[in-house]
């Protein structure tokens, strides 16, 4: 094994791979996407960059964004040990507005959440001229309304700032791709650096993953439990269909009426806009869809997730989400309209008589317990989409024979007034620390762990259920392979959402591949042109060097 020599980076530290020397070069001379499967060295990309533009501008600083605190430590953490540099910034929110500002003396390297460095722009409090890189981490949130979007805007109006993004799954439609390149200011005929397991230069550093789906029948118990959920879905949907908000009571899933629900969201702020209120159609429509998505997701936890899950559900509509000892909130029309329900009033019943739970519950505590008695030392990420279910298999785990798995549930902060609080990012930091250092070898966490965990010693991940997001699926998938060969268990209950999805997703990843190679292909295309037509590439200022010259 060979490393990079560069008087910026820590000897023998980062290790030096052609790809990731090809890739940095290209970053050192223009904004770059770089999208990279997960394990295969995208940190170690930017480090590269990083330490060869604070030895050519040592009059100016870096920026590294990451979307949550834990990524910020993570990658913190990351720079003191690789980079020979002044000790990183750390901004976040816990640090005051004024003093992140007096902190700031170039050259520094500022680890960052998006969130944090927006409002400073807003406010005046910070100057992003005094960046020559800024790297964006999760690239691919820099769509919508993210602060990544107002970033990349503001670096559009400044000259001699690098811009490097990275992801693992940027998504599977073309214009969604775009977005994020013109958000981030990078050239989609010549700023995109794409890798795939397959590409010969990263074949030989990628780790196999098996992936093993794993099938499940859900008793007779939740079934009729389901097909009363069911019974109050298509009542919903069939009153949708009679006010002519949809076309056929047989073909309406979520994602029709996630759609109609934006519709009619638009009619009534139209309709209060013009001094107006909106047609009692409307809000009669606005009732049924709201009460139709309530039954979706209570058949989602029924048939995929846990009865105690669908449980707690109930919980919080009849007014759980108050903190204990606090005035119950007002139930909205909807939650009445569902509530009252007779099919709901009989799934009710039914919850009170069956003692059992969804045999996923107990699979994966089968699963887990199987990988820890063969290899003692492994670690394994529990994935799963809900909260009320993370919770209830963490209980199931610490309950398992033989006290052979310490699980944690790990989890996002909830929003202010929910019982169940949550993690915070500190609370989160240190439940990862106890994970790497062993005092826990499982974690049961939702989509906060998704992105950008450095565990190196996670040999299994079970998907709780597929994710019918390509990006999602990616994500999660990749926190094992990463030093060693691991392997992937899906969970999938037989007749539920869940088969679907899984067959989602991968068309969706399908797709993606062939839409960054068909990106590439037309990068190609356009860089033989611009090379035809006598373009050659601007000279280099005295004394700059490229990073081949140090990736040796």
């Amino acid at each position: 094994m060979s490393f990079v020599v560069h008087p910026r980076l820590r000897h023998e530290r980062v290790e030096d791979r052609q790809y990731q020397r090809v890739i940095a070069d290209h970053a050192s001379r223009e904004n770059v996407l770089v999208v990279l499967p997960t394990g295969l060295g995208k940190t170690a990309v930017a480090l590269r960059l990083m330490a060869e533009v604070l030895e050519r501008r040592p009059d100016r600083s870096v920026l590294f964004l990451a979307p949550t605190r834990p990524l910020v430590e993570q990658h913190a953490e990351s720079v003191r040990a690789n980079l020979v540099a002044p000790e990183p910034l750390v901004f976040t929110g816990a640090i005051p507005p004024d003093r992140r500002k007096d902190l700031l003396s170039p050259p520094q390297v500022v680890i960052a959440t998006p969130q944090v460095i927006a409002n400073d722009v807003r406010s005046g409090a910070l100057d992003l001229s005094i960046f020559s890189l800024v790297v964006f981490d999760e690239a691919h949130r820099a769509s919508g309304d993210y602060p990544y979007v107002m970033l990349g805007g503001a670096l559009r109006e400044l000259s001699g700032v690098r811009v490097l993004g990275m992801t693992a799954s940027p998504g599977y439609d073309k214009s969604k791709i775009l977005e994020v390149l013109r958000n981030l200011g990078i050239s989609p005929s010549s700023g995109i650096e794409v890798r795939t397991q397959q590409s010969p230069d990263v074949a030989p550093y990628f780790h196999g993953t098996e992936i093993t789906p794993v099938y499940v029948d859900n008793p007779p118990q939740i079934l009729e439990i389901a097909s009363h959920l069911r019974a109050s879905f298509q009542r919903q949907v069939e009153r949708l269909c009679k006010g002519g908000h949809l076309p056929d009571p047989e073909r309406v899933g979520r994602g029709d009426l996630l759609q109609l629900g934006l519709r009619l969201r638009q009619a009534v702020a139209s309709a209060r806009a013009s001094g107006g209120q909106p047609d009692p159609y409307v809000w009669d429509a606005v009732n049924a869809q709201a009460v139709a998505m309530k039954a979706s997701h209570a058949i989602e936890m029924a048939e995929s997730q846990s009865l105690e899950a669908l449980r707690s559900f109930f919980e919080r509509l009849e007014g759980g989400r108050h903190r204990p000892g606090g005035k119950p909130p007002k139930l909205s029309p909807s939650d009445r309209t569902f509530l009252k329900d007779p099919d709901i009033e009989e799934v009710r019943r039914l919850l009170e008589k069956v003692d059992l739970e969804h045999p996923k519950v107990a699979k994966v505590v089968e699963v887990v317990r199987d990988e820890l008695l063969k290899h003692p030392t492994s670690r394994v990420l529990v994935f799963s989409h809900f909260r009320d279910t993370a919770k209830v298999i963490t209980e199931a785990l610490s309950n398992a024979p033989g006290g052979i798995v310490h699980p944690a549930r790990f989890v996002g902060q909830a929003d202010k007034g929910v019982s169940d609080r949550g993690l915070s990012q500190k609370e989160q930091v240190a439940v990862l620390d106890r994970f790497r250092g062993g005092e826990l070898n499982c974690l049961v966490a939702t989509s906060v762990a998704e992105e950008g965990l450095d565990i190196p010693n996670t040999d299994l991940v079970v998907f709780y259920e597929p994710v019918p997001s390509e990006i999602r699926t990616i994500q999660r998938r990749g926190r094992t392979g990463r030093f060693r060969s691991g392997e992937v268990v899906v969970l999938l209950a037989r007749g539920s959402r869940d088969v679907p999805s899984q067959y989602s997703a991968r068309g969706k990843e399908h797709k993606m591949e062939r839409l960054l190679q068909e990106l590439q292909r037309e990068m190609r295309v356009s860089e033989s042109r611009r090379s035809g037509g006598g373009e050659r590439p601007a000279p280099r200022p005295p004394g700059q060097s490229q990073l081949e010259d140090f990736g040796r």
